[in-house]
């Protein structure tokens, strides 16, 4: 196989490992012929193993055509055996046959991995930020490893339904530092939802930011005009859908965690609507109730993300700093009329998340 060396991306933090693959490593393992597709293996011998098998004899009628059927089976990547994760294009869990740590794998094509590595150099390690472990250069594809997940935000907030206050306190604290770690340093993270974020830990008590692959990193970190439209629609902010001028990165970011909190509270999005055209007009109202059972401390930060305008919004800094990261008594959890985040009555949907799976992306 022909590798050739390659220049990465500086990472910050302990130094990760970068591997050439030798021919020799890009193999099937022992005893198992099905193991490492031409798909993974990138090796050069792909276009003949992929290539058009030669016709039936003259004469004979060519027997329909039977889609192959994808192969799930591990492949071999230098010292990495990787499992394709069925829900996850692109995703592998993987396991290093020399150490026997367990970790998860990202395929990139050698064309953009530079670009989707490139905020790891910008931003100095940090506990609630998953950090790239190895990463491993093929001919066509670059492997990029970081420690193994065990589930997400998504996952359990549509297994529990919704969170009480304190479990979500617990969890949403260190999404708040991830992001505020985040735009302290320039990074904009753009299309933030509760699927970004995972947990390091079985006991999923720590989380942490999936990966920066689709983030922004800004020229200048206290200017972050921007006027990219792509995202998850039931996260997006009011001024990205207005579409009029460029946004603040940071400022939309903000209005994201507001959805993520509510909906780790609550167990539904403040805006849903099954028509695209009616949801955006009900985020571009910024127009939502808060439900009963909520304590004030939590309607107040919700009302504080959930705002219209963008730089009525708390900055990250400041979210951390909110009274409600600190433990209020039991007497002010308790439950309390309605309190609306703008003076326009709009009921929040009432939907279960386990009888429409459309509500969370």
């Amino acid at each position: 196989m022909n590798v050739q060396p390659r220049s990465p991306l500086r990472v910050p933090g302990p130094r990760v490992g970068l591997k050439r693959l030798d021919p020799a490593d890009d193999q099937p393992v022992v005893k198992c012929a099905r193991l490492s597709p031409p798909e993974l293996r990138d090796a050069p011998q792909r276009v003949a193993v992929l290539g058009t098998p030669p016709g039936p004899p003259a004469g004979i009628p060519r027997s329909p055509a039977v889609p192959p059927v994808p192969h799930q089976g591990p492949s071999r990547i230098g010292p990495f055996l990787l499992l394709p994760l069925a829900e996850r294009d692109g995703v592998h869990s993987a396991l290093n046959t020399d150490t026997g740590d367990e970790l998860v794998c990202k395929v990139f094509d050698m064309g953009v991995y530079q670009e989707k590595v490139r905020a790891y150099s910008a931003l100095p390690p940090h506990h609630n930020v998953a950090a790239v472990r190895d990463i491993v250069l093929g001919e066509r594809r670059a492997y990029v490893f970081r420690d193994k997940e065990h589930g997400d935000l998504h996952g359990l907030v549509k297994g529990c339904r919704r969170l009480d206050e304190e479990h979500a306190r617990r969890l949403f604290r260190q999404v708040a530092r991830a992001v505020a770690h985040c735009h302290r340093h320039g990074v904009v993270l753009g299309d933030l939802k509760l699927r970004k974020f995972v947990f390091a830990d079985e006991k999923r008590s720590k989380v942490k930011l999936e990966s920066l692959e689709d983030c922004h990193v800004l020229e200048d970190p206290q200017r972050d005009a921007m006027s990219d439209t792509h995202g998850c629609p039931a996260y997006v902010s009011p001024e990205i859908l207005s579409g009029s001028a460029p946004y603040s990165g940071k400022m939309a970011d903000m209005w994201s965690l507001g959805v993520m909190l509510y909906t780790m509270l609550v167990g539904r999005y403040p805006f849903h609507d099954p028509d695209p055209a009616t949801l955006f007009s009900k985020i571009r109202r910024g127009q939502c109730c808060l439900p009963e059972g909520l304590s004030p401390g939590a309607k107040c930060l919700l009302h504080s993300l959930l705002r219209k305008e963008p730089a009525e919004r708390l900055t990250a800094s400041e979210l951390l700093a909110h009274p409600w990261f600190r433990h209020p008594p039991a007497s002010q959890e308790a439950a309390s009329g309605e309190q609306e985040v703008s003076s326009a009555d709009q009921a929040v949907p009432s939907i279960d998340v386990k009888d429409d799976d459309d509500l969370f992306c």
